[in-house]
């Protein structure tokens, strides 16, 4: 025959039953759990901004571009659909901003800066000068 398994409730009260004699037995406190130091992130270097001119350009349906306009001259850009679309009342162009780097310019970089650390170095000549000063003042 087969044994027959015990109850949740008979299994239970052993399970307690076996909690509690290892708690009577061991009555020395707990020890604390270390607490972990936080991992440090790293700062990511500041990207340079890179000075850009904003410029209208004209475009067909397929994304071709057909011309640029700088931005005080959208109604050119305008006059230009309008050429476009007499030659050809089939096909579809439209304007849309182009956000381009300007040549020749140097980047700005965004950088944090600490006043306490910025020190300015002073010429040799401004150092020397400074020092025949005091000299000159000690006399």
């Amino acid at each position: 025959m087969a044994r027959k398994s015990p109850s949740r409730l008979e299994m239970r009260r052993q399970a307690e039953a076996a909690e509690a004699a290892d708690t009577d037995t061991k009555k020395s406190p707990k020890k604390k759990a270390a607490k972990r130091k936080k991992a440090t992130r790293k700062k990511k270097a500041a990207k340079a901004e890179v000075r850009r001119r904003l410029m209208w350009g004209v475009f067909t349906g397929s994304m071709k571009e057909e011309s640029r306009f700088s931005y005080d001259q959208r109604e050119a850009a305008v006059e230009r659909i309008e050429q476009l679309r007499a030659k050809n009342a089939k096909k579809l162009y439209f304007i849309q901003p182009i956000k381009e780097p300007l040549d020749g310019e140097v980047s700005v970089a965004k950088v944090a800066v600490d006043e306490e650390e910025d020190e300015v170095e002073k010429p040799k000549s401004v150092v020397d000068d400074e020092a025949e000063e005091a000299e000159e003042e000690l006399e």
